[in-house]
């Protein structure tokens, strides 16, 4: 919903080993994936879920492969609407947006200090990241792209795909 607050439920550190951005943009999948720890996953998930179930949350896509952009890119197909994100993190803007930490979501909320508060109460980390709205997702060291030039982008690779391997 236009003016959301979008937060990252979760610890992003910025893992980019074996991720999808180390094997299209790096060449390989050099270094371990990113450790897994059942208990945190439990925690975020259930937080979550029962947050969606409070109704205090609007929209959310889990964070997975592609990290954190590609859930919002989706998140902003989906909804046909933009995002404004500006995170205030020390990490390479390249690890923050495409790592593949364990254990995140990526949610949207009309009430931002509640949701932090409930977030604080249940022990899960959260980082407001940005707002939702326009047609635009910007993203931090980048320039705005639209939602239909990501929803076009989107819809067509498979067509592409599956006509190049036409005989």
């Amino acid at each position: 919903n236009e003016g959301d607050a979008v937060f990252v439920v979760g610890e992003t550190a910025g893992w980019l080993g074996c991720s999808v951005y180390q094997r299209d943009q790096a060449g390989g999948a050099a270094g371990a994936p990113p450790p897994v720890d059942l208990d945190t996953e439990r925690r975020n998930g259930d937080f979550v879920r029962d947050e969606i179930h409070a109704g205090r949350i609007n929209a959310c896509h889990d964070v997975s492969d592609g990290g954190i952009a590609v859930a919002l890119a989706e998140m902003a197909i989906a909804g046909d609407i933009g995002a404004d994100i500006g995170p205030e993190t020390v990490l390479p803007a390249h690890a923050w947006a495409f790592g593949e930490d364990q254990a995140r979501y990526v949610i949207t909320c009309a009430n931002a200090a509640e949701f932090a508060a409930a977030a604080a109460d249940a022990g899960v980390p959260v980082e407001h990241i940005g707002t939702v709205g326009g047609g635009a997702l910007t993203l931090p060291e980048t320039k705005p792209i639209s939602v239909a030039a990501l929803r076009d982008a989107h819809s067509r690779w498979l067509p592409a795909y599956m006509a190049s391997r036409e005989s």
